[in-house]
């Protein structure tokens, strides 16, 4: 199968157990809602880390079980891309697609996480035209404010230091 375009989800926290947590689940459901749009295979990102995922499990291959759980079917999955961070999402994505004819990448993630997911996938994937999706969350979390300060002190160090990938 021929791709021109893909749907890369960025991996969020799960559970120990390998229950996807909110964050994740909300991007989940909002790559579910862009696939029954337009079917395009899709990246999902996340190995293991202490901060997100200490699951037996990787975080896509749980986001993949997820998907695929509501219909999109196998040839429809790229291979995992294993990253413990989001510099990492974008250095493993590149890996897999540079293997397919992919032009176009839509990258989902939360709302508070896109300007730093979008230069870090700037910088990394420079040659691809790329959409970036914000998933407004409308679960209760209880750490957002915590993330969404820990985006805010990443950006600026990645302002401050440059970007080492």
């Amino acid at each position: 199968m021929q791709f021109q375009e893909v749907l890369i989800i960025l991996g969020s926290p799960n559970l120990p157990n390998g229950q996807l947590g909110p964050i994740a689940l909300d991007r989940v459901n909002y790559c579910w809602e862009l696939f029954q749009i337009q079917a395009r295979p899709i990246l999902c990102t996340g190995g293991f880390g202490a901060h997100f995922n200490t699951s037996p499990w990787a975080h896509a291959a749980l986001l993949k079980q997820e998907l695929a759980s509501r219909g999109v079917a196998n040839n429809y999955f790229l291979p995992l891309a294993l990253s413990s961070n989001t510099v990492d999402d974008a250095v493993k994505s590149k890996l897999v697609i540079e293997n397919y004819s992919i032009q176009s990448l839509n990258i989902l993630t939360s709302q508070y996480h896109v300007p730093r997911v979008k230069l870090i996938f700037d910088e990394v994937l420079p040659s691809y035209a790329k959409k970036y999706y914000g998933v407004e969350h409308q679960s209760f979390i209880p750490e957002l404010d915590q993330l969404i300060a820990h985006e805010a002190h990443a950006l600026a160090e990645i302002k401050k230091n440059g970007l080492y990938f």
